[in-house]
């Protein structure tokens, strides 16, 4: 599995740790994907998503959308 957000295609990013002494390694932020059961083309996939594009909203979840049809048929 690709650390890629499939909404916004974040990935990690690379930099160095720096020590007191100046000494520097290599590092990595990973960006936090999380595996989530959603909407593509009107279907329920299973896809990995970063949680801002989860917070803001770009992700109709499997379940959400199983309870709005729900609602609106009663």
């Amino acid at each position: 599995m690709a650390k890629c957000c499939e909404i916004c295609g974040k990935k990690p990013m690379f930099g160095n740790n720096v020590s007191h002494a100046h000494n520097i390694t290599k590092r990595r932020w990973m960006p936090n994907l999380q595996s989530v059961r959603a909407l593509v083309d009107g279907t329920p996939k299973r896809i990995t998503v970063c949680t801002s594009c989860l917070k803001a909203g770009k992700v109709i979840k499997n379940n959400r959308a199983r309870k709005r049809s729900q609602v609106s048929a009663s």
